[in-house]
């Protein structure tokens, strides 16, 4: 190799490092992508955040690594979920409850006035909500997840709590 060549690629504890990483965070992943998608595309996903997080090493946090595996998740299925899919017109629902059947994330949620108050509090606030629930997230890890400082994750998911506070008040009130 040339002076001027990437040291990433000379450094020998990358392998090692990398293979801690997907040993310790693989199910997690996995699990992630299970709860928010297509099944069956949830370890190809997982395998593709692995592929960024080795092409991207310099910029993985190495005592937590996790945090940003899961945000680069977040990336990583929002272009996936932006992919064609080719539906034969057969298949294509008359209603949009067929497609909540379909969807791990929501359909794991077993009560439907819970799905509709979770439904109601807005995509971010369901982010950072699951986020905490179900990936076990608050704190740094939360904040590394979504970008913004320790306060701000304490806040948005003190927000996101009281929203969906509100929205279940709403639906029993009737």
């Amino acid at each position: 190799m040339a002076d001027g060549a990437d040291a990433t690629s000379d450094r020998p504890d990358d392998l090692a490092w990398f293979t801690d990483v997907v040993r310790e965070h693989s199910t997690a992943l996995v699990r992630y992508f299970a709860r928010r998608g297509p099944r069956q595309d949830a370890e190809d996903l997982a395998a593709d955040v692995f592929v960024t997080a080795w092409r991207r090493r310099d910029d993985v946090p190495r005592d937590a690594a996790l945090p940003w595996l899961y945000r680069t998740a977040g990336f990583t299925l929002a272009n996936h979920r932006r992919k064609i899919v080719d539906l034969p017109v057969d298949e294509v629902p008359e209603a949009g409850t067929a497609r909540v059947a379909d969807d791990p994330e929501l359909s794991a949620l077993f009560d439907a006035e819970l799905r509709g108050a979770l439904a109601s509090v807005g995509e971010r606030d369901r982010q950072i909500l699951l986020l905490h629930a179900w990936e076990g997230l608050d704190g740094e890890e939360l904040a590394a997840v979504l970008g913004i400082s320790r306060s701000g994750a304490d806040a948005a998911l003190s927000r996101a709590r009281k929203r969906l506070r509100e929205a279940w008040g709403e639906r029993l009130s009737f």
